[in-house]
C-alpha cells in the first residue's frame, strides 16, 4: 500500500470529517423520541444498544477479530483509555437527551457542539497541535472554530425565539446545563481518541473496545436513575415500538464516529472535531424540514437561521484548507515518540500507521464463521425491532426524511470509498 503524503493525509481527514458530520447529525433525529414522555435513560439506553451491537459487528467484518485482538495485544495500556472515552460518551449522550428533551434539537446542537474549542484546547495542550499562534494555518484553524460557532450561536438565538413560554423556567436552564455538560465530556472524550491513534491502533479495534465502556455506563445509568432492572425493562418493554428507531440512531452514530475517529487520525483534533461538528447544520436540517421545529418563524430568524448556516460552512471551508506546516507534523512526530518510548512500541510501525499503511494486516486477515454470525444477529435484532414499530406520535415530513438519507447515504459511500481505496480502513 503507497503511503499518504501529507496532502493526501489531510484530504482524507477532511472527507473523513464532513462525513462524520452528516452521519452524527442523522443520528441525532431519533432523540426527538424524548418528546413523547420517555425516559432519557430509557431513550440513551435503546440507543446505545444500537451501537454496542454496530461497533462490534462493523469492525469484525471490516477487519476481522483476529486482527482486533492482536491489535488490542500489541497495545494493552489503551484498553483503559477506550473504556473511559466509552464512560465519557454515555454520560454526554445521556445529557443529550435531557437537552433535547428541555430546549429542542436546534437550540441543543450548537450548545453541545461547544465540544470543538474543548477539543482543540487538548489538542494544543496535550499533542502539538497548532503550536505557533501567527502560524497562517493556526489562524485559519482558530478562525474557523470562531466562524463555525458564530454561526451556531446565530441559529440557537433564532431557534429561541420559538421556544414555548414555559422555556423560561428552570427545565429549560437545566436543558441548556445538559448541552454544555456534554460539550465538556465530548470535548475531552476525543483525548483518549488521539493517544489511540498516535500509539497506532486502528480506529476500528478502539471502538471495539469503547463500547463496553459505553454500554455499562448507560446501563448503570438506566438503573440508577430509571427505578432499577425491572422497571428498566417494564420501560423497554413498552417501548418496543419505537425501540427500532433509537436501534437505527444509535447505528448511524457509529458510523458517524468511525468517520469521527479517522477524522482525528488523519488531521488531528483540534482541525477534525469541528469539521464533524458541522452535524450542527445537518441537525438543523432534520429538526427544521422533518420535524418542523421552527415553523412559524418570522422573517428576521429565518434570515438569521440562514446567516448562521453560511457562516458554519465557511468556518468549516477554513479549517478544511489549513492543513499541518511542517513544523506541526513535527511535533505530532514528536508525540508519537514519546507514546512509543512510554509503552515500548515500535516507532517504524506507529509512523507507518500514521501514514496510512497497515503493517497488523499483513499476518492477521484471516476471516472466521463466526465474524458472520455477529452481522446475522444483529440484523436479526433490527428485524425483529422493526417488526413492532408503529406510527409516531410526532409529526414528520416523509418526502425531507428521504431526501436527508439518500444525500447521506451518497457521502457513506463516497467518503468510505475514499479511506477504503486510501488505507484499507487503516
Amino acid at each position: 500500500m503507497t503511503p499518504l503524503s501529507n496532502q493526501s493525509r489531510h484530504w482524507l481527514g477532511v472527507a473523513c470529517g464532513v462525513a462524520a458530520g452528516a452521519w452524527l447529525g442523522a443520528a441525532e433525529a431519533p432523540m426527538k423520541l424524548v418528546t413523547t414522555g420517555m425516559s432519557p435513560f430509557v431513550v440513551s439506553l435503546g440507543m446505545v444498544s444500537g451501537v454496542f451491537l454496530a461497533r462490534f459487528t462493523l469492525p469484525a467484518l471490516l477487519k476481522g477479530t483476529d486482527y482486533v485482538i492482536a491489535d488490542v495485544r500489541e497495545r494493552p495500556h489503551l484498553i483503559v483509555w477506550a473504556i473511559v472515552a466509552g464512560m465519557l460518551w454515555a454520560v454526554a449522550n445521556a445529557l443529550t437527551a435531557f437537552a433535547i428533551r428541555d430546549v429542542g434539537l436546534a437550540v441543543a446542537f450548537p450548545l453541545w457542539n461547544l465540544n470543538s474549542l474543548v477539543g482543540l484546547f487538548w489538542g494544543w495542550l496535550l499533542f502539538g497541535e497548532l503550536p505557533v499562534a501567527r502560524e497562517r494555518s493556526t489562524v485559519r484553524v482558530v478562525g474557523g472554530v470562531v466562524v463555525l460557532l458564530t454561526g451556531a450561536c446565530l441559529i440557537t438565538w433564532a431557534s429561541a425565539q420559538l421556544a414555548p413560554a414555559s422555556s423560561t423556567s428552570g427545565r429549560a436552564a437545566a436543558g441548556i446545563l445538559a448541552a454544555l455538560g456534554a460539550a465538556l465530556l465530548w470535548g475531552t472524550m476525543y483525548v483518549p481518541y488521539r493517544k489511540s491513534y498516535l500509539s497506532g491502533m486502528n480506529p476500528l479495534s478502539f471502538v471495539a473496545i469503547f463500547t463496553v465502556g459505553e454500554l455499562v455506563t448507560a446501563l448503570a445509568l438506566a438503573f440508577a436513575f430509571g427505578g432499577g432492572p425491572r422497571e428498566v425493562y417494564a420501560q423497554l418493554s413498552a417501548a418496543r415500538p419505537v425501540l427500532f428507531w433509537l436501534f437505527l440512531g444509535g447505528f448511524c452514530w457509529v458510523l458517524g464516529d468511525l468517520f469521527q475517529q479517522y477524522a482525528t487520525k488523519y488531521v488531528g483534533i483540534a482541525r477534525g472535531i469541528p469539521l464533524s461538528n458541522t452535524n450542527q447544520l445537518w441537525g438543523l436540517a432534520w429538526g427544521v424540514l422533518v420535524f418542523g421545529e421552527l415553523r412559524g418563524m418570522g422573517t428576521t430568524g429565518q434570515v438569521m437561521i440562514v446567516a448562521g448556516s453560511v457562516l458554519m460552512a465557511l468556518g468549516a471551508l477554513a479549517i478544511s484548507l489549513a492543513a499541518a506546516p511542517e513544523h506541526e507534523l513535527h511535533a505530532w512526530e514528536a508525540a508519537v515518540d514519546r507514546e512509543c518510548e512510554r509503552y515500548g512500541l515500535s516507532r517504524d510501525r506507529v509512523r507507518a500507521s500514521m501514514r496510512g499503511e497497515d503493517p497488523l494486516a499483513a499476518t492477521h486477515n484471516t476471516r472466521r464463521w463466526w465474524e458472520w454470525v455477529m452481522a446475522a444477529t444483529a440484523v436479526g435484532i433490527a428485524v425483529w425491532l422493526a417488526t413492532a414499530v408503529t406510527p409516531l406520535a410526532v409529526h414528520v415530513s416523509g418526502a425531507w426524511i428521504a431526501a436527508l438519507v439518500t444525500v447521506t447515504l451518497a457521502i457513506l459511500l463516497g467518503s468510505g470509498l475514499l479511506l477504503w481505496r486510501r488505507t484499507r480502513f487503516s
